[in-house]
């Protein structure tokens, strides 16, 4: 019966043994994943809040929890399964999905530019100004769950491509992990962002004269993080997109564009103290170049195609 019991206990030992490792891989692979999407996640952090605010504040933090829930179905129902479909049977197709995707994001940050430079948005306020306030909920929470698709999308394909040597149910696993911490962290910073307006109300009439300035500081100084925000998004599209394809480009032996990309951020790393940042902004500026001019490509084949977007 002892001896029973002890080899029982030692199976238990053992399985838990292979658990605990499993679970060191999963972690690992999770967090190297993550690491390679941090781009993108930017991009999603930077883009999210502006499909939140104009609303009333009790309705703010209902929208971000209607797009977060929206995010982790799109991982989980769609993106995950997708995935592990790839990576068991077209591997060979993560490289393209990922440049088709890096596409879209070009076109996206070239199309922002555009409209802005023509004043195109304000014709989208009049529009928006005309729908009804559940109506307009409703358009922004679906057009940020669809932008979320696509930056999910890639998030999952670089993590993907970067645990495709594991075994799947590593993969699975490790994709899992990245999709809960990413859309925690991602949708945590948005509500922060989107009610810092009304934190910084409550403590503008605070009795602490330190509290009511840092108050009013917050207040005054959201629409010009909103607006940095946007334009952050905006540069963060096409710096990651541009990026991806500079990579793809790479990846199919298309060398000549990722060589030049690759000896200007050596040359400017090379700059004493500062060196890795200066060729890390190397890299994002040269990465940006190439997401403008294929994003401006698209933009301009599709005015054509078009002409009345």
């Amino acid at each position: 019966m002892a001896s029973g019991l002890v080899a029982l206990l030692d199976d238990v030992a053992a399985i838990a043994k292979i658990a605990a490792t499993s679970l060191d891989d999963v972690t690992a692979a999770a967090g190297k994943a993550g690491a390679k999407a941090v781009g993108v996640v930017v991009d999603d952090t930077a883009v999210t809040p502006g499909y939140a605010v104009g609303f009333t504040p009790d309705r703010e933090l209902p929208i971000v929890f209607k797009i977060a829930l929206g995010s982790l179905r799109n991982k989980f129902f769609f993106l995950l399964p997708g995935a592990l479909l790839l990576s068991a049977f077209a591997p060979w197709a993560i490289t393209p999905i990922l440049m088709v995707g890096a596409s879209y994001l070009c076109f996206e940050g070239a199309e922002k530019i555009v409209e802005a430079l023509r004043h195109e948005d304000h014709a989208d306020e009049l529009e928006e100004l005309a729908l009804s306030s559940a109506e307009l909920e409703k358009e922004k929470v679906t057009g940020a769950i669809r932008t979320d698709l696509i930056l999910s999308g890639e998030i999952m394909a670089i993590a993907l491509a970067d645990v495709a040597e594991r075994p799947l149910a590593i993969q699975a696993a490790a994709l899992a992990v990245v999709g809960l911490m990413i859309t925690a962290g991602v949708y945590g910073v948005v509500a922060l962002i989107v009610k810092m307006d009304d934190i910084g109300l409550h403590y503008s009439k605070h009795r602490a004269r330190a509290l009511r300035g840092l108050g009013r500081g917050l207040v005054r100084g959201m629409p010009v993080t909103l607006d940095l925000l946007t334009k952050v998004g905006t540069a963060a599209m096409l710096w990651v997109g541009g990026g991806i394809i500079v990579h793809g480009l790479e990846h199919f032996h298309l060398a000549a564009l990722p060589d030049a990309v690759h000896a200007l951020a050596h040359w400017a790393g090379a700059v004493p103290a500062v060196g890795a940042v200066t060729g890390w902004l190397a890299t994002a500026t040269a990465s940006a170049v190439v997401g403008l001019i294929v994003g401006g490509v698209i933009v301009g084949i599709l005015r054509v195609v078009r002409p009345h977007h």
